[in-house]
């Protein structure tokens, strides 16, 4: 059922909501851009549906709210270990089709890998999506060709629509509360774009063969492994484990969960000073064949979503579907054949 709602309609039912959830979407941070004055839209906290911003996509993905940067697993001391409490309210979260899909990736990798993440299974059940349609496609974003950009799995979805909002709801607990606060009910068809300026192929020869490939050799010399592309990817799911033990007492501390990188130095190192990626150019080549060949070949579906963000970031300019957009090169050096 759809409805159309005013401003102090939506505000309305936000208001509700927060009794039972965080709310998060997209917002400006003033100040907060990568430059002297400029500002950045970055998911947070919100509280009226005037602080979402719908005209910009956002620089950082929503992957926080659920995979923190830092997590407390536990306390623990000589004797004891005691589990960290999990959050007291659920969360609410407004995400566009790409995003949504990249839930999907999050719960395939720690949900259905062959077991279930205690931790993100604990608060990822208490959370619910809000749709944000995509009125207009943004710059380096690529969803069609990535086939991200309709998505039918959501709670709601709220979007723009001349003086007032439109909402489709899936979910039947917010029913009455929608047709309370709603101007009138309406059939509602979530936005989504239908072309990108940016185009990707992934040539469907693609093998392992291409790690051969000299593509890769651009980057030893390009890249500088700041790890940026993968921490505002929302696919990127790798952490490490840490033991922070407190300094009045050496043997009480606690275990944090701790986002990892795998383009920094670092991240494959082994016992005995080895390191299996050490160059820049092999780091490249791990992550692009993880989000496009890797992944697929495990789960069925491509890993990236298309959303463009590392694209957005890199201090380089290095463009990652510019990357996916050589295989076909590469895999006609190589042979195709697999490795």
């Amino acid at each position: 059922m759809g409805f159309f709602l005013a401003k102090d309609g939506v505000n309305a039912v936000l208001e509700r909501w927060r009794d039972d959830y965080l709310i998060y979407a997209p917002v400006r941070m003033a100040g907060g851009g990568p430059y002297s004055d400029t500002d950045s839209i970055q998911y947070g906290q919100i509280h009226t549906v005037e602080e979402i911003v719908f005209d910009q996509k956002s620089r950082y993905s929503f992957k926080e709210i659920l995979l923190p940067l830092s997590q407390t697993l536990f306390f623990f001391t000589e004797d004891q270990i005691k589990e960290a409490e999990e959050p007291k309210k659920g969360a609410i979260i407004f995400l566009r089709s790409c995003d949504l899909h990249a839930v999907k990736r999050l719960d395939q990798i720690y949900l259905q890998n062959g077991f279930e993440d205690y931790y993100y299974q604990r608060f990822r059940k208490r959370v619910k999506f809000v749709l944000m349609g995509c009125q207009k496609a943004f710059e380096n974003c690529f969803c069609v060709d990535m086939q991200t950009n309709i998505i039918e799995t959501y709670d709601a979805s709220l979007e723009e629509n001349g003086d007032g909002y439109v909402m489709d709801n899936h979910c039947a607990d917010w029913e009455s509360l929608l047709s309370k606060h709603s101007l009138r009910q309406m059939d509602v068809q979530p936005s989504h774009v239908t072309e990108t300026n940016v185009h990707v192929e992934i040539p469907p020869g693609l093998s392992i063969g291409v790690v051969k490939s000299k593509m890769w050799d651009e980057y030893d010399g390009r890249c500088i492994n700041c790890g940026r592309c993968n921490f505002v990817c929302p696919t990127c799911t790798c952490f490490t484990m840490q033991d922070i033990f407190y300094t009045d007492n050496g043997k009480v501390g606690e275990r944090r969960r701790v986002a990892a990188s795998c383009m920094v130095d670092g991240y494959t190192d082994v016992a005995g000073g080895g390191s299996y990626r050490k160059k820049n150019g092999e780091r490249m080549r791990f992550k692009v064949l993880h989000k496009v060949y890797d992944f697929k070949k495990r789960f069925g579906y491509h890993m990236c979503v298309g959303c463009g963000r590392c694209d957005d970031i890199c201090p380089e300019y290095i463009s990652f579907s510019h990357c996916i957009n050589k295989l076909g090169s590469a895999v006609k050096e190589v042979g195709g054949n697999d490795a």
